[in-house]
């Protein structure tokens, strides 16, 4: 997690393992299972693979970040389309979201955190050892940013 802005609240690198585990739900959407390889995380996403698609093996950098601003000021909810450089700018696809579940079991290394965000119906589960995820509260708006390495 070298180089994390202040408005990073988790990243790591992801390779995809597989494409829509339980069978194709929708023409335009794939889930993928993805395992990171720093944090040992696994992830479940929903993709809009008309406009990003994915493939098993494809290796990626993924993103939560409480605000798309360099200097870490809160989101307004309001897009501008100025001329200012943005965390967005560094990424492929972006997704804006709400985590409305986060349940933890064990603890220390033994214990596993599930972080549940919804992407206006695109969901991801994010699932691995509870430091990891310790910025993330429920209820809680962040932008899910994707690059492909």
């Amino acid at each position: 997690m070298a180089g994390r802005s202040t408005n990073i609240m988790f990243d790591d690198i992801f390779v995809v393992d597989k494409l829509d585990p339980d069978g194709k739900k929708f023409d335009k959407v794939s889930r993928i299972e993805a395992r990171s390889q720093n944090c040992e995380m696994f992830m479940h996403l929903d993709v809009n693979t008309e406009i990003y698609p994915m493939a098993v093996g494809d290796k990626f950098t993924m993103a939560l970040a409480h605000t798309l601003n360099l200097d870490g000021t809160p989101d307004t909810g309001y897009y501008t389309q100025g001329g200012r450089k943005t965390l967005a700018d560094k990424y492929e696809y972006i997704m804006h979201g709400k985590v409305y579940k986060i349940s933890e079991e064990g603890s220390g290394r033994s214990g596993k955190a599930e972080v549940y965000v919804s992407f206006g119906g695109l969901l991801m589960l994010l699932r691995g050892e509870p430091s990891h995820v310790s910025q993330l509260e429920l209820d809680q708006r962040l932008f899910l940013l994707i690059r492909k390495l």
